[in-house]
C-alpha cells in the first residue's frame, strides 16, 4: 500500500510539472510553516477577539445567566439571616455553595470578571467605530455610478431650454452652464431634504454635470449613543454597587433616628463604603395613623391606608414637617426614606427581684397575621439577680377560640399581652450576636407558661403581673405605634435614568433613520442638444428601506419643480 501511494503522488507531481528544479504540491506543503504568534501576537489577537461585537452580545448573555443564581439563593447583602438559615439545614450543600460564592453573586470574583469583561468589550468595539464613523462623516459621498439604471430607483427629466448662465457666440446659454445650473438646482433641492451633497461640475469641455448626496449618518451616531449609553449604565450601576448602602430601622413614635452606623437595625453596604458618606440627617417619628376598611365585608377591618407624620432635619436647616406614606418616600441628604411596615409597641415596666426597674419602654412586636396578632420578645440582660426574658403575643383585639388567644382585629380596641417568663442566662455576656426577635432559652428556667402551675402572663392595659418566686413583675403600661423604615442611598440612580433615556433615543434614531444615496447626473439630450439637458438620478438605500420608492417620487416631484421655475416656455416632457 505504500509503494501505490508513492506511485500516486509521483504520478501528481509529474502531472503539475514537477522536475528536479520545480517541486510538486505536496512537496510544496511541507515546506511550508506557520508564522509563530508571539506573546505580542497572541495578545493582539485575543484583544482582537474580545473586541468584536459578537463576543460583546455573548458576554452580555453570560452575565445575565451568571445573575441568576442571585434569584435563587439568598444573598447576605440583603439578608444574613437567611443565610445563614440556608446553611445550617442545608451543610452540605450549603458549604460548596459558599465556596462558589452563590450568597454572594454580585461581589463575587466570577461575576465580577464578567462585568468587567463586558465593560472592556464594549468599549474596545465603540472606540474603533466612533474613530471610523468621525473619517466616513468627512469623507463626500461615492463618486456618481456610471449607469443610475442599474440602482433600485431611478429616473430621467428633460428640462428643456433654460435662460441664465453663459452664452455662447449666438447668445444661447452654453451647454455646459445650463447644465451646471440644473446640477445646483438639484443640489439645492437634496440640501433640503437633509442630504449632505457635493456638486460635481461639468467643464466647458465635460459632458456630464453631477451631485453625489447621502443622508442617514445620525443612524450610525444614534448606534454609537446606544452603546455608549450601555457602558455608562454600566459604569453607574458598579459605581452605585460600591458605595450605595441600605439600612433598615423600626422607629417607634416619638422617637429619632440619626443616620449613623449606630442607629440602624441593620445595615448593608458596598466595598467602597465608608461611615463619611453617612449624610448626618435625622428623622423623628412624631405620630402614625392607620385607616381601617370599615365599609366592606370582604375585607372588613383590614388597614388601607398608612400615614407617618415625622420632622425632618439637615444640618444648618430648620426642621420640616413631613409626610411619609407607602410609596411616597422621603427624599433627604441624598437619600431615601421608605415606609415599609407598621406593628405596635406596647410600653412595659420589668422590675427584678430586688424590685428595682430593669427595663421601661416601647417593645415593638412582630406582625404575624392580618388581625396584627404580633410576637413580642422582650429580653432584660440587666435583671438581677438572675436575668429575665420573655416571649409571647401581643393581641390588638385579644380574643379567644379553643382556648387559645387570638386577635378578632387590628385595630386596638382590646389590646392584651400573653406572654411566658424566664429567668437565667440569656447568653448575651459572651458576646455573641443573637436575634433580637428569637429567645434563646437552653441556658434559662420557665417560670410561666400554660404547661405550668403558675400559668401564662395574661396582662391588660394598666395592669402588673408579679412573677413566681420573687423574680419580679411586668407592667403594661401603654401603647405606642412603630414604623418600619428602610432607607437607600443610591449614587447610581440619576446617571443610570440619564444614560438609559439616551440609550432608548439612540436605539430609536438608529432604528428609524434610513441611511440614503442619491446621485444625480445632468447631460446634453442625446436627440437634439438644443432641447436643453437631460437629468437623470438614482437612489440606493444601505440596508433595508421600504419608504425608498416614496423618497424617490418626492425628489422627483421636486426636481421637476425646481426645473420648471426655470424654464421659459411650456414645461418639457418627463420621462422615466
Amino acid at each position: 500500500m505504500a509503494a501505490e501511494d508513492n506511485v500516486r503522488e509521483d504520478r501528481a507531481n509529474e502531472a503539475q510539472g514537477a522536475g528536479p528544479d520545480k517541486p510538486g504540491r505536496n512537496a510544496r506543503r511541507q515546506d511550508v510553516t506557520a508564522p509563530a504568534l508571539g506573546f505580542t501576537g497572541m495578545i493582539r489577537w485575543a484583544w482582537t477577539q474580545l473586541t468584536t461585537m459578537r463576543t460583546a452580545l455573548f458576554l452580555l448573555m453570560l452575565l445575565a445567566v451568571a445573575a441568576v443564581p442571585g434569584s435563587l439563593f439568598p444573598q447576605r447583602a440583603a439578608n444574613d439571616a437567611a443565610v445563614t438559615a440556608y446553611l445550617e439545614n442545608n451543610p452540605t450543600a450549603g458549604e460548596w455553595l459558599d465556596r462558589f460564592q452563590m450568597f454572594d453573586v454580585y461581589s463575587s470574583i466570577w461575576f465580577s470578571a464578567v462585568y468587567l469583561l463586558l465593560f472592556i468589550s464594549l468599549i474596545g468595539c465603540i472606540l474603533p467605530r466612533t474613530k471610523k464613523h468621525a473619517q466616513a462623516m468627512r469623507t463626500p459621498p461615492p463618486r456618481t455610478p456610471a449607469r443610475l439604471s442599474r440602482l433600485p430607483e431611478h429616473g430621467t427629466l428633460r428640462l428643456g431650454a433654460a435662460g441664465g448662465g453663459g452664452h455662447d457666440d449666438g447668445g444661447a446659454p452654453s451647454s455646459y452652464e445650463a447644465r451646471n445650473s440644473a446640477m445646483r438646482r438639484a443640489a439645492a433641492v437634496l440640501k433640503k431634504r437633509g442630504y449632505r451633497v457635493q456638486e460635481r461640475p461639468a467643464g466647458e469641455g465635460g459632458a456630464v454635470a453631477s451631485v453625489g448626496a447621502e443622508r442617514g449618518y445620525l443612524r450610525e451616531v444614534g448606534n454609537l449613543v446606544f452603546h455608549i449609553s450601555l457602558v455608562g449604565i454600566l459604569a453607574s450601576v458598579a459605581v452605585g454597587g460600591a458605595f450605595g448602602y441600605n439600612g433598615q430601622r423600626i422607629l417607634v413614635e416619638e422617637e429619632s433616628f440619626v443616620n449613623t452606623m449606630v442607629s440602624y437595625d441593620s445595615f448593608s453596604s458596598g466595598t467602597a463604603f465608608t461611615p463619611e458618606l453617612l449624610h448626618p440627617f435625622s428623622v423623628v417619628l412624631d405620630d402614625f395613623e392607620v385607616t381601617y376598611d370599615r365599609d366592606t365585608t370582604s375585607s372588613f377591618g383590614q388597614q388601607i391606608d398608612f400615614e407617618a407624620s415625622v420632622t425632618t432635619r439637615e444640618p444648618g436647616e430648620a426642621p420640616q414637617e413631613q409626610t411619609l406614606k407607602v410609596n411616597h418616600p422621603l427624599r433627604i441628604g441624598g437619600a431615601s426614606v421608605y415606609l415599609v411596615g407598621n406593628g405596635y409597641a406596647p410600653v412595659v415596666t420589668v422590675r427584678d427581684g430586688n424590685g428595682d426597674v430593669a427595663f421601661r419602654g416601647p417593645m415593638p412586636a412582630v406582625p404575624q397575621d392580618s388581625v396584627f396578632t404580633s410576637l413580642m420578645v422582650l429580653k432584660v440582660p440587666d435583671a438581677q439577680p438572675e436575668q429575665l426574658g420573655f416571649v409571647g403575643l401581643f393581641l390588638p383585639t385579644a380574643g379567644e377560640a379553643n382556648g387559645v388567644g387570638i386577635s378578632l382585629d387590628p385595630s386596638p380596641a382590646l389590646p392584651q399581652l400573653q406572654l411566658n417568663s424566664y429567668t437565667g442566662d440569656l447568653g448575651l455576656d459572651d458576646g455573641t450576636p443573637q436575634n433580637v426577635y428569637v429567645l434563646d432559652t437552653d441556658e434559662m428556667t420557665e417560670l410561666n407558661s400554660r404547661n405550668l402551675d403558675a400559668g401564662g402572663l395574661v396582662i391588660n392595659p394598666g395592669e402588673t403581673v408579679d412573677l413566681p418566686a420573687g423574680k419580679g413583675s411586668i407592667s403594661f403600661d401603654g401603647l405606642q405605634r412603630f414604623a418600619g423604615l428602610d432607607i437607600q442611598y443610591d449614587p447610581s440612580k440619576a446617571p443610570v435614568l440619564v444614560f438609559a433615556t439616551l440609550a432608548l433615543g439612540g436605539l430609536a434614531v438608529s432604528l428609524f433613520t434610513p441611511r440614503r444615496r442619491v446621485w444625480v447626473k445632468v447631460s446634453d439630450a442625446e436627440d437634439d442638444e438644443a432641447a436643453g439637458p437631460t437629468m437623470e438620478y438614482g437612489l440606493l438605500a444601505r440596508g433595508e428601506d421600504p419608504r425608498l420608492s416614496h423618497e424617490a417620487t418626492e425628489i422627483r416631484r421636486q426636481l421637476s419643480a425646481a426645473a420648471a421655475e426655470h424654464r421659459p416656455g411650456t414645461p418639457g416632457e418627463d420621462q422615466e
